[in-house]
């Protein structure tokens, strides 16, 4: 049988002393978040007196929780204070949870909803067949441009004003671009529609306000997952001014989705935002300008990047053209994720490439044209790993507190 700390230990030090990785879903956290991971918060667990009435005046049923409370009061605060918003809440398990309570919270029983296809990059389990279903939701989608990669505004009111949904979706898991949210924003009030944001990828740069403000463009709700742009642990959030829409979805959660909390995990999440407050903005402009200049220095290398009259990406994203990636390469996807994966640059297998983590491990324009070249040299069969390893060990955890 395999032995359970040798797992763990080869594990992180590959991950985190010999591996570039450069997926956009993943993130690494501070010594300081993680740590509160392994704090006395893990073990704990709260019953609030609101789902257990006649137990007396304290908050929670159950004793012992003033910390707790404390933090739970203390990381919601920070979360409106960051965002810009009146609710918050950090206790959703995941991104996909907190989608889950977004449409149940804004929808009912046989309504429309309009998203991005999947085509274009939209979330699927937004699609028929998964979270839809459970709520008896009629989908239909939204016009985009994939020349732009980006939702084509005026069709895209059009089709609120002729469908009428209850909810309007915006945000995908390939995601460069910021959206134009001005006519959608009118559309929906015209059919008396919420308008709502799946900020999954791009928290992290909503956080220091570089990618776009969902809430001073009209946004209803904000739901996201916590690690990918945004570097905290697995989980999610939801964020809203409107009081009937945050209300419904947090009585959701308690005896129906799920009965409690993991206060460890929002421990961390509310040190990543005290985090994003000291540094939030520089990490995220950095970022951006990290992804412009690898996909400039890719281009050079022949390397297969879309959008390059548009200047690649303004996220944290980066796209492989697959098409070119096949004709020119003889690739595809996930035979370059493979042979990048051979040399310890980890990218994932449907052509999107991250700057997210690289950014946190304190790389910057420059470093970019490094990163460049050993991805080309290791998607044509060349063995980089050495070079790999010694560009890794330049690298340390940056934008922390002190």
């Amino acid at each position: 049988m395999p032995d359970l700390r040798e797992i763990v230990r080869d594990h992180e030090r590959w991950r985190l002393q010999e591996a570039v990785n450069l997926q956009p879903s993943e993130n690494v956290m501070s010594d300081a978040a993680r740590a509160l991971l392994a704090s006395d918060f893990v073990h704990r667990y709260t019953l609030p007196t609101r789902y257990a009435p006649g137990l007396g005046d304290a908050k929670n049923a159950y004793r012992g929780t003033r910390g707790t409370d404390a933090m739970e009061t203390l990381g919601e605060g920070l979360a409106c204070e960051v965002f810009g918003v009146s609710h918050a809440s950090l206790k959703p398990l995941s991104g996909h949870l907190a989608g889950f309570l977004m449409l149940q919270a804004c929808t009912h029983r046989g309504d429309r909803i309009l998203v991005i296809h999947p085509e274009h990059g939209g979330y699927d389990g937004y699609m028929p067949g998964f979270l839809p279903d459970y709520l008896g939701l009629k989908v239909d989608f939204l016009p985009f441009d994939a020349k732009t990669w980006n939702l084509d505004p005026k069709a895209a009111a059009d089709a609120v004003l002729q469908k009428r949904p209850q909810l309007v979706l915006v945000g995908a898991s390939l995601i460069l671009f910021p959206y134009n949210l001005r006519w959608l924003r009118g559309a929906c009030d015209d059919v008396n529609a919420v308008l709502a944001y799946d900020a999954s990828h791009v928290l992290g740069l909503i956080a220091g306000g570089e990618f776009q403000r969902p809430f001073l463009e009209g946004v209803d709700v904000v739901t996201a997952s916590t690690h990918k742009s945004f570097p905290g642990p697995q989980g999610g959030l939801l964020l809203s001014n409107r009081a009937d829409l945050f209300d419904r979805a947090m009585d959701t959660i308690m005896w129906r989705t799920q009965d409690n909390a993991n206060w460890a995990r929002i421990a961390a999440t509310a040190q990543v935002l005290l985090e994003m407050k000291a540094f939030g903005k520089a990490y995220a402009k950095q970022i951006v300008a990290n992804s412009q200049a690898l996909g400039k220095q890719l281009d050079k290398w022949g390397f297969p990047v879309k959008f390059k009259d548009l200047g690649f990406s303004r996220s944290h994203q980066l796209h492989v053209d697959a098409a070119a990636l096949k004709e020119k390469w003889g690739l595809e996807p996930w035979e370059l994720a493979d042979r990048l994966e051979a040399n310890n640059l980890i990218v994932d297998a449907v052509g999107r490439i991250g700057t997210n983590e690289v950014t946190r491990m304190g790389a910057k324009e420059e470093d970019m044209q490094t990163i460049a070249g050993l991805m080309a040299r290791a998607a044509r069969s060349e063995d980089v790993r050495k070079e790999v390893a010694e560009f890794r060990g330049g690298l340390h955890l940056s934008y922390v507190m002190t």
